[in-house]
């Protein structure tokens, strides 16, 4: 029999050793003393690991002192910046309290589409959870989301470990622990509740690939497909491609000939086929919204240097930035170096399992190889992020190894390569003193466990062998949770070294309190209400309540992110990170009626203002807006182009100190020759007094100080960050302009940086606007409705932005595409039109459902071809014998 096939020795054929007859251990007693599980082994070992993986996850939250444990926030980095908020969109969306529903978000980015984020940020199943707590709470289900994931996906392995070879339920479920705590999970993905499902994938899609070896349950497989793309469709792939290379190895190691692998490979292929049709609804509409998203900066995979991807294959290491994490608990790749020269097994499984992971290893440094793995594209961030198919792979050898006789020696030589690499490895970039703690004291800890182990499997009398037994389980469990306990507590210490790791308070009184404060003033869809500056982290209005255009997602539309961008509001991550600004002519062009800030002079407390803007919906005119002086390529053009009525007067300004260019012209940008924190420059302009003053320089990280001492910073100079239009407060009465300009990054400011407004003509303005504009305005969750006044002419704008998916109707006419205005809805009006209704539809949402009905018919098929087969043969089998009359027609 092949080591690695599935099937159990028949019982009588153990030895008193402890070994089956096909020399494999039996891993001791199935029983521990004083450990059964409603007397199955089968559930005991899925338990043992979810518990001992949540436990070493919990010991190292309780010891590094964070919320709900402590005083010390947990919210690293997009923890709190996207899936805290949008986890609290979700509770909204389940207790009716959302601007939106699961196709749209009228909170965020003035309008954007919601399925594709939830897709992405909310697939896990445990996200779910977030519903069943108060929304005070909710942020702890998203830091718990991680610990259940892993525990799930330990015990998935565990399950999974059973069918590639059998062996003691204690011993599966601290090998699955092993997976459970790799490296990918705590230094990586913990704190990125979407990614860790992948890791639940992995064990799942391994189960499915050995039921098609068996050609059976394909069905089931379809749905464990299903299941893991859903849950998230980027660690899915991996996970796929992971499962498709564990089909191959199995293929390879057991005795089957070609055509049962062909039989194999067709029904995995179309197990996956119609696996992934099934979340078409999802998947589709997700891939076209990364398509219309905003691009970020191309970028270009850059291996890592040899030394430094070895160290990341030891355990507890943690090294700066974007580096791989490859490694699992001690034990695990004890037993995983030992299986090479396991003389155990067959010769031609360690060489198919050996040469598949140093060929996966390898493929992780291969820029073409790295692209296969991110579905052929370079990853924003860490381009690791596979490494957890690596580690589930050394699990499964080092199970083999486990169960197929391991001999002290070799585990004793694994131990001793472990250490001589670690030597070799020490002067990496970053090592870590815990890595010797690890390696060392949990490496002998782990060769102890395993003495215990060869020496209870030689032993004849029972009580000797389960004493031995339980002492190695204790010792073999308890080193699995506390080194990894330690390995995530590291990950967190010396992540928090990095700038974008700070934690910061995702709950808390002062949430509480501006969330009160911005239900006091909402006005949706009348008017929406801006949850003011990024006061706790991104995705303000997901978090606190409100309309505005705050929006950080994968998703941000490049139409949204130019829009916005063209009207002077700030952003980051190239144009995915959306920020708000408060200036009087964008609050009246998307009809900001309502702001809430922060008092400066009493934290924890926020004040409400209140603004006469126009309704949702205007009626424009066409053509350019009559008598403006603001050149139109500016963004004081812009505003008065989108607002529709001429506001601003935009100076001419002269520069004084700092160092400009001598090739300038008087036609481009003011550039500089660039001495960031050095170069001082003194802008000068003459407005008409009591005229609002405002600068812009998108391009510069700048502090702009104006005539009344008041200063604002633009966050832009970088090749990711666009700064906003800054509000300087007011013109004197002097009307001379004078502002200090500090530049600290870039060395380019547009032409005409100033712009002052003239409040009376925008009130004159608005007034005009809400004079012709819809009377009455009405929202649903991915629909809206405006009724206009009778005799409306010319062109319908409404403050929502033009993303795919919206189509318009006026009454007595067909849905058709709206237009665009500035990158706005915008419904040409026939005559006599005072009705215009808009209906929003993922674009991908029907063709994926389409797909995933011809994925549930083909589903359907197979049972339903069984069921009839079957009934059909019982017919036949069971209908008498026609008489000889009856044949002869009588």
């Amino acid at each position: 029999m092949s080591a690695t096939t599935h099937e159990r020795p028949a019982e009588p054929g153990r030895t008193p050793g402890g070994r089956t007859a096909s020399g494999r251990f039996s891993g001791g007693l199935r029983r521990l003393p004083g450990v059964r599980l409603w007397g199955r082994p089968d559930v005991a070992a899925p338990v043992l690991a979810f518990v001992a993986t949540f436990s070493a996850y919990l010991i190292a939250w309780i010891a590094k002192d964070e919320r709900p444990f402590g005083d010390k926030p947990k919210g690293l980095n997009d923890l709190a910046n996207q899936y805290v908020p949008f986890h609290l969109n979700l509770w909204d969306l389940a207790h009716g309290d959302a601007a939106g529903d699961f196709l749209f978000n009228w909170r965020s980015g003035f309008g954007t589409q919601f399925l594709s984020d939830y897709h992405t940020y909310l697939g896990n199943p445990f996200s779910l959870l977030a519903i069943l707590v108060p929304r005070s709470s909710v942020d702890i289900v998203v830091f718990l989301v991680a610990p259940l994931t892993m525990g799930l996906a330990a015990a998935m392995m565990t399950v999974y470990l059973k069918r590639l070879s059998p062996g003691a339920w204690w011993m599966r479920a601290t090998l699955g622990a092993s997976y459970g705590l790799c490296g990918w999970a705590l230094s990586d993905a913990s704190y990125i509740p979407m990614w860790m499902w992948g890791l639940v994938s992995l064990p799942m899609l391994g189960i499915a690939m050995e039921w098609c070896l068996e050609g059976r349950r394909w069905v089931s497989s379809a749905l464990l497909v299903a299941v893991a793309w859903m849950g998230n469709y980027y660690t899915g792939m991996m996970a796929t491609l992971a499962a498709a290379i564990l089909l191959l190895i199995r293929m390879a190691t057991t005795e089957t000939n070609w055509p049962q692998r062909l039989r194999a490979a067709l029904r995995a292929g179309t197990a996956v086929g119609v696996g992934v049709m099934l979340t078409m609804p999802l998947l589709l509409p997700s891939y076209l919204s990364s398509k219309a998203a905003q691009p970020t900066q191309a970028g270009t995979f850059s291996p890592e240097r040899t030394e430094v991807f070895i160290a990341g294959m030891l355990p507890s290491t943690h090294l700066w930035g974007g580096r791989p994490r490859l490694y699992i608990a001690s034990l695990g790749l004890i037993l995983a170096l030992a299986f090479v020269v396991n003389r155990a097994i067959p010769l031609r499984t360690r060489l198919v399992w050996t040469g598949s992971i140093i060929v996966v290893a390898a493929s992780f440094q291969w820029a073409p190889t790295q692209y296969v793995w991110h579905g052929l594209a370079v990853p924003n961030g860490n381009p690791y992020r596979e490494a957890f198919v690596f580690s589930g792979l050394l699990v499964v050898v080092a199970w083999m190894c486990l169960t197929n006789k391991p001999r002290l020696l070799p585990m004793a030589g694994a131990l001793g390569v472990l250490v001589l690499v670690t030597v070799l490895v020490r002067n990496a970039d970053d090592f870590g003193k815990y890595t010797w703690w690890a390696v060392l004291g949990g490496g002998a800890i782990s060769l102890g466990a395993l003495s215990l182990v060869v020496l209870a499997n030689r032993q004849d009398h029972p009580r000797s062998r389960r004493v031995l037994m339980g002492l190695a389980a204790v010792a073999m469990v308890g080193i699995v949770v506390g080194e990894s306990a330690m390995s995530a507590a590291v990950a967190d210490t010396r992540r928090a070294r990095e700038r974008w790791a700070k934690p910061v308070a995702t709950s808390g009184a002062n949430l509480d309190a501006k969330r009160a404060a911005l239900r006091a003033v909402d006005g949706w869809p009348r008017y929406r209400t801006d949850p003011g500056p990024q006061y706790f982290a991104y995705n303000e209005p997901l978090r606190s309540g409100g309309e505005g255009p705050e929006y950080y997602s994968s998703y941000a539309t490049k139409t949204t992110a130019e829009a916005l961008d063209s009207l002077g509001y700030p952003s980051g991550a190239f144009g995915r990170t959306l920020f708000g600004n408060e200036n009087p002519v964008t609050d009246a062009i998307f009809s900001i009626g309502a702001r809430v800030s922060p008092e400066a002079a009493a934290p924890g407390r926020f004040e409400t203002r209140r603004y006469e803007v126009p309704p949702l919906v205007t009626v424009r005119p066409e053509g350019p807006v009559a008598g403006g002086t603001a050149p139109a390529d500016t963004v004081w053009g812009r505003h008065e182009q989108a607002l529709g009525g001429a506001v601003y007067t935009v100076p001419e300004v002269k520069v004084t100190g700092g160092e400009t260019n001598a090739s300038f012209s008087g036609t481009g940008p003011w550039r500089l020759k660039p001495r960031p924190g050095k170069t001082v420059m003194t802008f000068t302009a003459q407005c008409t007094p009591g005229s609002g003053l405002f600068w812009y320089s998108p391009a510069m990280g700048t502090k702009v100080t104006g005539v009344d001492g008041r200063s604002a910073v633009s966050g832009g100079g970088s090749k990711s960050n666009r700064g906003g239009v800054l509000d300087l407060g007011l013109v004197p009465q002097s009307g001379q302009v004078k502002l200090t300009v500090a530049p600290s990054s870039g060395d380019e400011i547009p032409r005409y940086p100033v712009g002052c407004l003239d409040f009376g003509k925008l009130r004159s303005t608005v007034a005009g606007l809400r004079a012709t504009a819809a009377t009455h305005v009405s929202a649903g969750g991915h629909t809206f409705e405006a009724t206009l006044p009778k005799g409306s002419r010319g062109t319908a704008v409404v403050g929502v932005m033009a993303v795919d998916g919206w189509v318009c109707s006026q009454q007595g006419g067909s849905e058709r595409e709206p237009g665009k205005r500035d990158g706005r809805i915008a419904i040409a009006l026939k005559p006599g039109t005072d009705r215009i209704a808009c209906t929003f539809t993922p674009p991908g949402l029907r063709p994926g459902l389409a797909a995933a009905g011809v994925g549930l018919i083909a589903l359907l098929a197979v049972p339903g071809t069984v069921w009839w087969r079957n009934r059909r043969d019982t017919e036949v089998v069971g209908e008498p014998s026609p008489s000889t009359a009856e044949v002869a027609g009588e």
